[in-house]
């Protein structure tokens, strides 16, 4: 019947995006449920990845294939081994235990390049993604649209503080999480919609004399490959960027709009550099014709600068330096900053009330707690991902705006953490360890 033959059609496009051995092949699929769960479970990617890991090294010992990792081996191996050695330091090493289960993740490259072997899965991951995001600033906006009843209630003349206090946090159960996991998704998607070059690459490998991979990737950025259907898959990619970028704004994290603009300064200058003289006019509007909670969260910056959350990241910052300068080689130990925080204040010095169990900053962040030896191997690590992915934009044909999507996330995880720990952040490192892997992945499959 045609359902059965729709169905064995089916069943054979899925098993021809993925692997040929059944272990890789059953690696592949149990690493998709990693990547499609991202933005919805942290139970549930950690348990794919788990599952994905284990079924994957069983390939490795049965068939010995070679294997695909980016060229970061050295800087990596070189923060983990200080991570280890810091904690051997600490004043709590029992307290570093979770920051050490942490440096696990970063199977997510190994996975990754070796696991995804088409462009068509490839994409139908990424684009699985992009839904995710989407579904989860429309919860996001569920949120906001049930604090914002509640407090203009409760607290009809502290809307801001209220609403600032306690923001929306889709899936993540925390706004900083929610908001860079949006912020790395704006970057693949923006890029997607600007940079998306499917057609040329089909022109351009289609000669090569066999069908490619990359072809099967169709022409737009979703699964499938009928020309009619391209207008109607744009239309829903700005859908879900419109449902993705509202999410940004009424997550009111000023670090994640910082990054989602240096994201968008890199991604107009690739597409249409002339562009670039109205973005003063994206950041100006909103402070003259905007909602006046996001006027008020822009001037609390702009304007008013002794805002309370800025005057916590001085503390914090400067507390950081202390530590840093009385323990430069293994730091205070991963995870100890909440034990020591207030050893590190002058004399007499009571801590503002806040969060202080990391220094909201990346880059003091690892000095503090693991030493300057590791902050090194850290910002090798970071450079030569930024790196790698550069030049692979060069090399790439179909897929290259995968890499500038990829750059983009980087560029925009840097500038965030100026003011957030958020490679610390489970969530968000997974993330953009998917992200970052996707243009490695797309330079196999091209080669």
């Amino acid at each position: 019947s045609s359902d059965v033959a729709a169905t064995n059609h089916l069943r054979s496009s899925i098993r021809a995006a993925l692997p040929r051995d059944a272990w890789a092949c059953w690696a592949s699929l149990f690493f998709s449920g990693c990547a499609l769960t991202l933005l919805i479970s942290l139970a549930a990617t950690q348990s794919f990845l788990a599952i994905a890991s284990l079924l994957y090294f069983v390939h490795l010992l049965r068939k010995k294939p070679s294997i695909g990792f980016p060229p970061i081996k050295l800087p990596l191996a070189l923060f983990c081994v200080w991570t280890l050695i810091s904690m051997l330091f600490a004043a709590t090493p029992a307290a570093s235990g979770f920051a050490i289960r942490k440096l696990a993740l970063f199977l997510i490259f190994l996975l990754a390049v070796n696991l995804i072997v088409t462009a068509r899965h490839l994409i139908f991951l990424l684009a699985g993604t992009f839904v995710e995001a989407a579904v989860a600033g429309v919860v996001g906006m569920v949120q906001f649209a049930g604090q914002y009843h509640r407090v203009r209630i409760e607290h009809p003349h502290r809307i801001y503080a209220y609403m600032t206090r306690t923001r929306i946090d889709g899936f993540m159960g925390h706004w900083m999480n929610f908001g860079g996991q949006q912020m790395l998704e704006f970057c693949m998607l923006l890029a997607c919609l600007l940079l998306w070059r499917a057609a040329r690459a089909q022109r351009e490998i289609g000669g090569a004399g066999r069908k490619s991979s990359l072809a099967d990737a169709g022409d737009s950025p979703l699964p499938g490959n009928r020309k009619t259907a391209l207008g109607s898959r744009k239309g829903i990619a700005w859908a879900l960027m419109a449902l993705l970028a509202a999410s940004i704004l009424l997550n009111f994290t000023r670090s994640v709009w910082l990054g989602c603009f240096a994201a968008l300064i890199y991604l107009v200058a690739r597409w249409r550099a002339r562009w670039l003289l109205i973005l003063p006019v994206l950041v100006l509007l909103p402070l003259v014709a905007g909602p006046r909670l996001l006027r008020h969260r822009e001037e609390s910056v702009l304007v008013h600068p002794h805002d309370r959350s800025i005057a916590e990241r001085f503390e914090m910052w400067r507390a950081g330096w202390q530590m840093i300068r009385r323990h430069p080689w293994v730091g205070v130990g991963p995870d100890n900053i909440p034990g020591v925080y207030s050893l590190y204040l002058p004399r007499g010095v009571t801590p503002m009330i806040g969060y202080h169990n990391h220094l909201h900053n990346d880059y003091i962040q690892f000095a503090a707690e693991r030493g300057l030896p590791c902050l090194a191997a850290w910002l090798w690590l970071m450079g030569a991902l930024g790196w790698g992915v550069l030049r692979l934009e060069r090399r790439l044909r179909g897929l290259r705006w995968v890499a500038h999507g990829a750059f983009a996330a980087w560029l925009a995880l840097l500038v965030e953490g100026f003011f957030e720990f958020n490679f610390g952040s489970t969530p968000v490192l997974m993330v953009f360890l998917f992200v970052i892997s996707a243009p490695f992945a797309a330079e196999r499959i091209e080669r």
